[in-house]
């Protein structure tokens, strides 16, 4: 199994904006084959270093991790993250 997260700090950090992101990513849920779990979270600290989501997804391989990453459903989520983005995201990727 392989974790893909990755955090997300956007420009526009109010709560209605933040969940508007986060609806889009979980909008992916049940629609991409390979797509094996999918958690999206919110920070409730808002520090300086703080992310504003937290996305967690599994795939059964990194072969599958490479089919999401040009699944057309992740490529209108991509385009929307491009955005809404306050620089870049941070991601770790690991087998468990």
């Amino acid at each position: 199994m392989l974790t893909h997260v990755v955090f997300f700090k956007l420009k526009d950090r109010s709560p209605e904006a933040v969940e508007v992101t986060a609806n889009v990513l979980r909008n992916m849920e049940g629609k991409i084959e390979v797509l094996r779990y999918i958690e999206v979270g919110l920070d409730v600290l808002h520090s300086e270093r703080s992310y504003d989501i937290a996305l967690i997804t599994k795939f059964d391989s990194l072969a599958d991790l490479g089919v999401y990453d040009v699944h057309p459903l992740h490529m209108e989520v991509k385009a929307h993250m491009k955005q809404v983005l306050d620089g870049t995201s941070v991601c770790v990727d690991f087998e468990s």
